[in-house]
Formats: structure tokens, sequence, C-alpha cells
């Protein structure tokens, strides 16, 4: 498959100045700086911020010190609030939806024993739902010194990049996403029961269009299964050749992460994954996690 890099789209006209902004170019990101997330925004901000999220599917904010009340003030600028969430340490109970991702034990000390694996593996949040999540939000409260990057993948210009008859042999074609397939696929525990019949398996076109930009991108991750109406092997080799396309170099931002860094990011375009950090089980790493209800895909 060919590696061409589609150029970032340009700095939306309503947005940011250019002096308060630098470009992410791997991933057609944007780093806003000089801007106080904590305040409520005015609206021509808001519209502003909004603009740049359309055509910027990551956005960095540097040295941000929110509370778990202004991260979901600041949340509800971009939708309604996911409230459900698998195994998250929940330590609010007003701003429940604003839940903790950390390397801590239940004695709130460091561990090498990760809570969820699938974390550090390529995905797209809650593809296993049938409305899977619009945007997904991220503050950096404590950090370890080296490590423990946040890594982003452009699905619409690994799709841009393919080759015509591979567009055409993908046209059309459905994946199952299902929460026992995450499990399998990232080595960790089965899930239970239960969980199986909390998230039943879902399907969704593996080629999707983006509500707002109207681009086709790929769209699978480590939630995916098996491709309806596909050999098991077969369309599970496909599923592979398309993400380690999509993910080669030349179409990811690896974000070294700040104190203070608030970094959200468009799920419907990106796949995502964590890097582990050295020392997991000595240096705490936490951080505060929101996320956007989003559409079903088409």
């Amino acid at each position: 498959m060919s590696a061409t890099l589609e150029r970032p789209a340009p700095l939306p006209k309503t947005g940011p100045r250019p002096d308060e902004t630098r470009s992410l170019r791997e991933c057609g990101g944007l780093e806003i700086t000089d801007l106080d997330l904590s305040r409520p925004l005015p609206s021509d901000r808001r519209e502003s911020l909004l603009a740049a999220f359309r055509a910027h599917p990551v956005l960095v904010f540097r040295d941000q010190a929110l509370t778990k009340e202004q991260q979901y003030d600041f949340t509800l600028n971009f939708g309604d609030i996911e409230s459900q969430h698998v195994n998250r340490l929940i330590d609010a109970e007003r701003y429940a939806a604003v839940h903790t991702v950390c390397n801590l034990d239940d004695q709130g000390n460091p561990s090498e024993v990760l809570r969820e694996r699938g974390n550090y593996f390529w995905h797209s949040d809650k593809s296993y739902h049938a409305v899977p999540s619009l945007l997904t939000m991220l503050h950096a409260v404590e950090l370890p010194p080296v490590g423990g990057e946040t890594q982003f993948a452009n699905m619409a210009m690994g799709y841009a990049s393919l080759p015509e008859a591979t567009k055409t042999r993908i046209a059309g074609l459905r994946v199952i996403h299902s929460w026992e397939a995450s499990r399998i696929n990232c080595g960790g525990r089965p899930a239970t029961e239960e969980q199986k019949r909390e998230r039943p398996p879902v399907e969704h076109p593996l080629v999707r269009t983006h509500p707002d930009t109207g681009m086709k991108t790929l769209y699978m991750g480590n939630h995916a299964s098996h491709i309806v109406g596909m050999g098991l092997d077969e369309g599970r080799a496909l599923l592979a050749e398309l993400r380690d396309h999509a993910t080669q170099a030349a179409f990811v931002y690896s974000h070294r992460w700040r104190q203070g860094d608030l970094v959200l990011w468009d799920n419907r375009c990106l796949l995502h994954r964590a890097l582990a950090h050295e020392g997991m089980g000595v240096h705490r790493r936490v951080l505060h996690r929101t996320v956007v209800k989003g559409s079903v895909p088409y």
C-alpha cells in the first residue's frame, strides 16, 4: 500500500489567531496556547474552538489547571457527556462522568498490573457501542518523568492513501465490534456473561463517512472482531493489513505529555493508544477523562 501524506486542513477563518496555534502535521491536529479553559468561554471563542475541532481532529491545550467541575463544564461545549464507563476509578459523586485513568492500584499506589490493557492497543473509544463516542478528552494531573505518550493515527489520511483497488475492495464492507473481542484482542481477562449481555456485538461500516467533513475514514481497531460475510482468517488479516497501513509513522502524532496538558480528539476519524512509561510500578500517571456522545456511523 502507498503512503502518500494528505495535507492537514487549513486553519478555519474563525479559529484561533496564528500566534496562538501550532500545527501537529502528522495527524492534522492543532496546538492552542494562551487560553484558560477553567473560565467559561465567550460565545465567539466557543464557536472558534468548534470550528478548529471540525478542521483538526486533535486539539492540544497547554498549561491547564482544571478541577473536575471545570473539565465537566468545558466538555459540555462539544456535546452531551457519556456517564457510563467500564472498570473506572470513580472518585467524584456529582461529576462521576469525569473519571480517573491511572496506573494506581486499589490502595492508590503505582502498579505494573494494568486495569485496562485495551488502552495500549489501537482503538476508537466505544466502537463496540451502537452509538460510539464522538470525542474524548484527557487532562494530565500527575505524570511520570519519562514516557507514557499517547499516539493518534489519522484514519482519514490512511484511507485517502490506499490504492484505488483496495478502496474498491473494501467499499460497503461491515465490521462486527464487541467488548468481548476487545478483551480477547488485547490478551485481557475474558468478558463475563453479564458484560456480554450488557454490551452485545454491534455492526459498523469499515469505511465510515465523517458527518462534519464528509471525508471517508477507516473505522476499526482493537474492538473490531471480524468482517461480515468474510471468513474469520481472511477478514482479520484484512483488518490487520489496513490497521498497519493507517498507523504507519506518516499518519501518527505521538503526544508527549506535559503537566497540565488537556488533549481532546475525534474518535470518528482517529485511532489512539497509550504507551507504557518507565517505572510503571514506581511513578504515578493520573489523568482525568471525559467522553462526548456520538452518532451512529454511516
